[in-house]
């Protein structure tokens, strides 16, 4: 003979979960959309750790390039210089 369930037992499956189930189900809910943010704050992390790379790379692309055209205008200015120096020459020596 199959044995019918007690009444203490038919109670537990008609009574709404005990307020400890429901606690650890909204924890595990909750421990679930932290990990999920988690995983989605590292892939930012990720991204932003590649893009700053390629923006340190073009910063100093740029950095040398401004070097370098500083070192070009230097160079022009000299001979500017050199060649108003020897007009000036020219022109107090010819007096």
């Amino acid at each position: 003979m199959a044995a019918s369930p007690s009444q203490s037992d038919a109670q537990k499956l008609l009574a709404p979960p005990e307020p400890e189930s429901q606690l650890s189900s909204l924890v595990y809910e909750m421990s679930q959309q932290v990990q999920a943010a988690m995983e989605n704050m590292l892939k930012m992390i990720n991204e932003i750790d590649e893009n700053s790379a390629g923006i340190m790379e073009d910063i100093e692309k740029c950095k040398e390039s401004a070097i370098d055209r500083k070192r070009v205008l230097e160079e022009e200015k000299e001979r500017f210089q050199k060649a108003a120096f020897t007009v000036l020459d020219m022109l107090n020596n010819g007096e």
